[in-house]
């Protein structure tokens, strides 16, 4: 995709934090770094929120948030707009975590406020189980350590964080195909990891 050059940027009547991501990402790029704050205000909290849920640990969020905006600032330079800024900056805050868990060796939880959201995910016959309790809520994050990463990440990008089945992708750099069965799999295994306990 061309670089594109002119977009909203010749109608100065437009304030900086109303532009497209694409105009400012050309204005950044022509050397008017400051706009980037509205960048970073525009997407801190969808990468606030998925550090957490992938950590599920608090003090961990400011630090990789941080670490990822300073590397979306070192690469915005050589943006090339092949995909959204929004697929873009998932990718690289997938791939900070990523690096994190390796490096420390952490386990992913999933908040319990999370699980709560993924509507996809709902057990039958769950009458008589409440999800305020706080014993239910541990033995649920529990349950989420024992899913593979692979199949993790799916369930967090599309039934907590939205993203359409092609974001995923290339968020996790693999196939639509591949993010379907990953998904697929990911919920099932859930389930089942669940069923004995909420039945």
């Amino acid at each position: 995709m061309a670089k594109p050059a002119v977009i909203n940027i010749i109608n100065a009547n437009i304030p900086n934090e109303q532009k497209s991501d694409d105009s400012l990402i050309v204005l950044f790029q022509n050397g008017e770094r400051e706009v980037f704050r509205f960048l970073v205000e525009r997407y801190q909290e969808k990468v606030r929120n998925i550090v957490f849920s992938i950590f599920n640990d608090a003090d961990l969020v400011d630090d990789i948030s941080q670490e990822v905006f300073i590397k979306v600032f070192q690469a915005l330079q050589n943006f090339r707009f092949e995909s959204s800024f929004y697929t873009w900056i998932y990718r690289i805050t997938v791939n900070k975590c990523r690096d994190e868990l390796r490096k420390k060796k952490v386990k992913r939880f999933f908040s319990f406020q999370s699980f709560e959201k993924t509507t996809n995910l709902k057990i039958e016959n769950m009458a008589t189980t409440t999800f305020d309790d706080e014993n239910m809520m541990g033995v649920i994050q529990e349950t989420m350590k024992k899913l593979p990463e692979k199949f993790r990440l799916p369930i967090i990008l599309k039934d907590i964080d939205g993203l359409s089945y092609d974001e995923i992708a290339e968020v996790l750099d693999c196939e639509v195909g591949t993010v379907k069965s990953r998904l697929s799999r990911g919920r099932t295994m859930l389930k089942e990891l669940l069923m004995p306990i909420l039945v």
